[in-house]
């Protein structure tokens, strides 16, 4: 085997729990294929590079190292691909920004308004 469908690699490889899921994602443009939009029947091979695009994460770039047809465990499915060290440096960098960025629940040191502060906001508002 030397050729496979797209939407079963990345099954296999443990990027999409489901093959429809990985349908899903690339007919809505979120995995490309060298640089391109693909379909799911796409042929993929060894040495194909391989763009998997999450909301609020950075792009993981993967280059092909084996096909699977069967969805194996995860040290098993981690075979089939090797990150690009571009994506490796942008992942860190985003755990990174993630890690510095301030706790969002600092700015409610009070808590929720109580009934008195309620009121007072209605009056503030003319209410």
């Amino acid at each position: 085997m030397d050729r496979m469908r797209l939407d079963k690699w990345l099954w296999a490889a443990r990027f999409y729990k489901t093959r429809s899921l990985a349908t899903h994602e690339i007919d809505a443009g979120r995995v490309l294929v060298g640089g391109q939009q693909a379909k799911p029947a796409r042929e993929i091979g060894e040495d194909d590079l391989i763009e998997v695009r999450r909301a609020g994460q950075p792009p993981v770039q993967v280059r092909v190292r084996a096909l699977s047809l069967v969805r194996g465990p995860a040290p098993q499915a981690a075979r089939l691909y090797e990150e690009t060290p571009d994506s490796v440096a942008a992942r860190a960098h985003a755990a990174e920004m993630r890690r510095l960025a301030p706790e969002p629940a600092r700015d409610f040191d009070e808590g929720r308004p109580t009934k008195r502060d309620r009121r007072q906001m209605d009056r503030w508002r003319g209410r």
